[in-house]
């Protein structure tokens, strides 16, 4: 086990610097980039010195369940959140999106539908149309989308999607923070 690609990886996640890392462990700047490249190795004491920094138990720290993560999601992993006899359909693309940073979900319209305009939030949102031309509300602005085409936009507006189109359309819809709701 390389514990310097943990502590890197940890410390990555947490947006913090080798310093910051340094200050909160009592550590110097050096010794940190010394632990992250595997020049030298902490005493038990110190590495739980760090480790509280990102508030993980050392059994967390040493535990391998970041390789058992999950990567590929099939389509049997799809969760449907709408029922199947509706015209707009939501499928949540990757389970646990909520404790995730971002949500990505596939939505399919048919011909004339229209979702429920969604109240400005907090995040951003990215949609490829797959299939279909659809049309964006973004407050009173409007925006025609078509197959191949994309959208991104911050939350801080009220918006909708309309299909536009005579066949059904399919949008890659991803929101960051999960929020999105149906």
């Amino acid at each position: 086990m390389k514990i310097g690609e943990r502590l890197k990886r940890l410390r990555m996640i947490n947006s913090l610097t080798q310093e910051e890392l340094a200050s909160r462990a009592d550590l110097t700047k050096g010794f940190i980039s010394q632990l992250e490249n595997d020049a030298t190795s902490p005493s038990i004491a110190t590495l739980k010195d760090i480790v509280d920094v990102f508030g993980v138990s050392m059994q967390e720290f040493f535990s391998d369940t970041d390789d058992d993560e999950n990567v590929v999601f099939g389509k049997d992993a799809r969760v449907q959140a709408t029922d199947d006899d509706e015209k707009i359909k939501v499928e949540l693309l990757v389970p646990g999106a909520q404790n995730r940073e971002m949500d990505p979900v596939l939505v399919t319209l048919e011909p004339g539908e229209e979702m429920d305009e969604q109240q400005f939030h907090e995040g951003e949102e990215f949609g490829f149309v797959l299939l279909g031309k659809i049309q964006l509300r973004l407050d009173d602005r409007l925006h025609t989308i078509k197959k191949d085409e994309c959208f991104y936009f911050t939350s801080d507006k009220k918006h909708s999607v309309k299909n536009i189109g005579k066949t059904a359309a399919k949008i890659l819809w991803v929101v960051t923070p999960p929020t999105f709701y149906y």
